[in-house]
């Protein structure tokens, strides 16, 4: 059976750890603060106390870490066996993808750029979206791993793709909730009760799923992290400046991490995206 390593049990390295704990997997476990993972430990998981022992012989390497430097942090410390496949799969942005990808080069390696589209409740559920490019080669090797985290893995052509079509995405997330937030703001302004705006466009053309789910969190109040601000707005910080290095802006974008900054100084870094509303 194919032995996984996850380095990084947070929001989202948890639930894929425990994922494939479920479906039969020998995973291990390591986590910069250990008590993030001793529940996986309970659910059968094997914690290792350094990033070294965790991938030593592991079959499959998982980073999902905060940013490109932490990973980069960790895996220049270890040595991978010439047959592992690197899944990195946090979100890091463009350039940290091809700093990545050049290290596992340097350590022979197979290297997946496999970013998830979904937060932390669709990786409970097995739900994600997985964004991958990589050798074809070792497609079939990581297919079983990817059937139990997602439900649906978009294989792309280059490694760095499916990095680049998480900021795309992400960005319209960013666009979607600052959008959400400040019409809920101005149907309030007008005297509107703004459940009313949530309510009209509900299972029309004019919603989408995710919108009216933020819509209904920030009306209620209820900022339990799903994907929290300061990791959104991190992610649009990475969509703004992997434009601005091709020479494109994106006002929408910038105009809004301005506002989530100033959400996060209040104390709403580690809520929900939703929380971008108390910025209004």
């Amino acid at each position: 059976m194919t032995t996984v390593a996850v380095l990084g049990t947070g929001n989202m390295g948890a639930p894929i750890a425990r994922n494939l704990l479920r479906a039969g997997f020998p995973v291990r476990v390591w986590n910069r603060t250990p008590a993030k993972a001793e529940p996986l430990v309970a659910d059968g998981a094997t914690y290792a106390p350094q990033p070294a022992a965790a991938v030593a012989g592991a079959d499959v390497v998982i980073t999902m870490l905060a940013d490109g430097a932490a990973v980069e942090h960790v895996m220049a410390g270890v040595q991978l066996s010439p047959d592992t496949v690197w899944l990195q799969m946090s979100t890091i942005g463009v350039e940290w993808t091809g700093r990545l990808a050049d290290l596992a080069a340097r350590q022979g390696v197979a290297f997946v750029d496999a970013p998830v589209s979904g937060s932390s409740e669709p990786a409970e559920k097995g739900e994600l979206v997985i964004l991958a490019s990589g050798a074809r080669l070792v497609r079939a090797r990581v297919e079983p791993i990817f059937d139990v985290l997602g439900r649906q893995t978009l294989w792309l052509d280059h490694v760095g793709d499916g990095s680049r079509l998480k900021l795309v995405l992400n960005n319209w997330l960013a666009v979607l909730v600052e959008g959400m937030a400040e019409t809920l703001t101005l149907s309030e302004t007008l005297g509107l009760d703004p459940h009313l705006f949530v309510g009209t466009i509900a299972g029309g053309p004019l919603a989408s799923p995710y919108a009216v789910s933020k819509g209904n969190a920030m009306l209620d109040a209820r900022f339990e992290p799903g994907f929290p601000l300061r990791h959104a707005a991190k992610d649009a910080t990475l969509a703004r400046d992997a434009a601005q290095d091709l020479g494109l802006a994106l006002p929408l974008t910038a105009a809004l991490l301005r506002r989530w900054q100033a959400a996060i100084a209040l104390g709403h870094g580690d809520d929900d995206v939703a929380s971008a509303i108390t910025a209004s």
